[in-house]
């Protein structure tokens, strides 16, 4: 393509600028504005923000290559370019690469790269997936607490959950985009949220997932409100999580999860599959659940994937079997928390399952159990960050087929938030020690 195209292309834009965005290694969306006439030139970032902690401390290690601190390049198609929900604003997702090819730092290159994995065994991943988030609102002392909506209930919507309006126009500006939001109702705690994005090709529905969310938090914002999908942001209510559901298309176009002619209507790659995300249940953990606050919301009867275990319509397990059959069969893997990047739990869940698939991994029984008081599993999420690091590192296996070098840096990284929680006096242990001690 000759430059001149490229410029006929983007000037042709109805947007005076473009914003590009990309997911990092942190669950944060980076990126620029470009006008429209130089979005076609994608821009430049620094490899060492890879390294960089929340604190933006830089955390050394050799992939970040501190010594230099050289570029990569973001790049996007410009037929990508959406409807933002800025004035006269274009939003899209970009790659990041080094000389035009993708970097495993990269979470999205993980994804694109194991949906090729994929799909050279024959099936094409299809992802949906479900947020929860609170709704909070200025304490009037500089800090935020959850809306508070009297008459509120679990699976309610319109104003009783949502006096201020601000998920009605979360909902309005999704519709606008082009993002299709398949449901949204309150959650079980006063002032959380599910918010059900529709299901499609991978990489696109997982893309839009990202967006959705940089822009629901922003239009919160602009209302006064913050939008948080932290894991446990409140310690008396429940959790906030991500739960990545997929099946897989054949190269015939039908739904390989599905065998009618199975007693429970499930195929034996499905079979496969559950048992890739099971065995992997441990060392995927510091992946999808990646803040040392994710292991206060994972713990036994949360709902959530504690549990290494499955079950049949079972809300208790890690990975459910919703009761749809036939093409609409699914995959529902329900670890992954809030905080965690969309891109990164969900090349987890796909690389787990995959290998489940490529080993003949042989399914364990169904989960009969309540998972509150009992569970048939024994096998749990690692009790803090610091463990979960810890199992990510010495699974060999998992980390070889996940990204030697992705997991290098993350571990870098991630091990240096720990050490400063650990070091870290936290307000409960004022409340708790301070008058006594």
């Amino acid at each position: 393509m000759s430059v001149d195209t490229v410029s006929r292309r983007v000037t042709d834009l109805p947007y005076a600028r473009v914003r590009f965005l990309w997911p990092d290694h942190l669950g944060l969306a980076r990126g620029k504005y470009l006008s429209a006439a130089r979005a076609g030139e994608g821009s430049n970032h620094c490899v060492a923000l890879f390294s960089l902690q929340l604190n933006r401390e830089m955390i050394p290690f050799p992939g970040a290559h501190h010594e230099s601190f050289p570029d990569v390049e973001a790049r996007f198609d410009t037929d990508a370019i959406r409807p933002g929900w800025e004035k006269d604003t274009g939003v899209v997702v970009a790659s990041i690469t080094k000389e035009g090819v993708p970097i495993e730092l990269a979470p999205r290159s993980i994804l694109e790269r194991v949906i090729g994995e994929w799909r050279s065994a024959g099936y094409n991943p299809m992802v949906g997936l479900e947020l929860e988030a609170f709704l909070f609102e200025p304490d009037g002392d500089r800090g935020w607490t959850p809306i508070h909506t009297p008459g509120s209930y679990v699976y309610g919507t319109g104003t009783s959950v949502d006096p201020s309006g601000t998920i009605e126009e979360i909902m309005q500006t999704a519709h606008e985009m082009g993002i299709e939001l398949e449901s949204v109702n309150s959650e079980y705690d006063d002032g959380q949220f599910e918010l059900t994005l529709r299901y499609g090709e991978a990489l696109q529905a997982v893309d839009d997932a990202f967006l959705f969310k940089v822009m629901a938090r922003e239009v919160a914002a602009k209302r006064g409100y913050l939008l948080a999908f932290m894991g446990k942001p409140v310690t008396d209510r429940g959790g906030s999580g991500i739960h990545v559901n997929f099946s897989l298309l054949d190269d015939q176009g039908e739904n390989a999860l599905a065998d009618p002619s199975s007693p429970d209507g499930l195929s034996a790659p499905a079979r496969h599959c559950i048992a890739g995300v099971v065995h992997d249940h441990v060392s995927m953990s510091a992946l999808v659940a990646p803040t040392v606050n994710a292991y206060k919301r994972l713990r036994p009867g949360s709902l959530n994937g504690f549990y290494a275990n499955w079950g049949f319509d079972h809300r208790g397990v890690a990975l459910r079997v919703p009761p749809a059959r036939g093409s609409a069969t699914r995959l529902e893997h329900r670890l992954a928390d809030g905080a965690a990047g969309l891109h990164l739990a969900t090349a987890a869940t796909l690389v787990a399952a995959l290998r489940g698939l490529t080993k003949g991994l042989e399914c364990p029984p169904a989960e009969t159990q309540d998972c509150i008081t009992s569970a048939d599993a024994d096998v749990t999420v690692p009790p803090d960050l610091g463990a979960a690091l810890d199992a990510l590192e010495n699974d060999k296996d998992f980390v070889e087929a996940f990204s030697p070098a992705y997991v290098e840096g993350f571990l870098a990284v991630k091990r240096a938030e720990w050490e400063r929680f650990r070091q870290h006096t936290t307000d409960w242990e004022i409340a708790e020690y301070l008058e006594y001690y």
